[in-house]
């Protein structure tokens, strides 16, 4: 796996006590494409990751050419969950459609890797993601649709702060089927007041 030390330093975006972000980049293909496979029951219908060297290199396309020193031109933007202490790939938050002027808004999508899934390391790994969505990126909402039976996805972003906002039927064709979703988002001003009572 690339180590952080074979990395280009703009890969690195945000680091926390366990895990860091950071770009993907095309030498992560085997790697990623390794804990897809391992990761297909648990992401069953929920989500499909990339699973062929193409799709990997389509995902890398859309979500991996984010510039540190141009964030505001950004439309998509993805970054890999890795553990501090092995650089392990335990996730992937993808930050896409993003909208800009009077809108200022987003879709987040993500899902963990096995056997990483319950281990606290994507809801570390979702702060940093906020920072980069509220700070970086200067978003006023970041919204994220959860089909109703992922009671794991929806705890994630509930403890985040994310606040449901509504139901969309057939929402997204996943596995060959059209799914409904529940409509989760979190706004910049609940993410800052969530942040000053956490420091009080």
């Amino acid at each position: 796996m690339p180590s952080r030390g074979t990395l280009p330093p703009a890969t690195i975006r945000r680091r926390g006590a366990r895990v860091y972000l950071r770009v993907p980049v095309a030498a992560d293909a085997a790697e990623f494409l390794a804990a897809a496979k391992t990761s297909r029951r648990l992401h069953g219908a929920w989500v499909q990751a990339s699973s062929t060297h193409a799709q990997y290199l389509a995902f890398l396309r859309r979500f991996g050419g984010f510039e540190p020193g141009n964030p505001l031109a950004a439309s998509h933007v993805g970054f890999l969950v890795c553990r501090c202490e092995d650089d392990a790939i335990v996730g992937v938050f993808n930050i896409g459609e993003i909208v800009r002027g009077l809108f200022k808004s987003a879709y987040l999508g993500y899902y963990a890797f096995a056997p990483y899934a319950e281990s606290g390391y994507m809801s570390e790994g979702l702060e940093l993601v906020l920072h980069v969505v509220f700070r970086m990126l200067q978003l006023h909402r970041v919204e994220a649709n959860v089909q109703p039976t992922n009671r794991r996805s929806l705890a994630l972003v509930r403890r985040a702060g994310f606040i449901r906002e509504g139901f969309s039927r057939r929402y997204v064709r996943i596995a060959g089927r059209w799914r409904d979703h529940v409509r989760m988002a979190l706004l910049v001003e609940d993410w800052r007041a969530r942040r000053k009572k956490e420091r009080r």
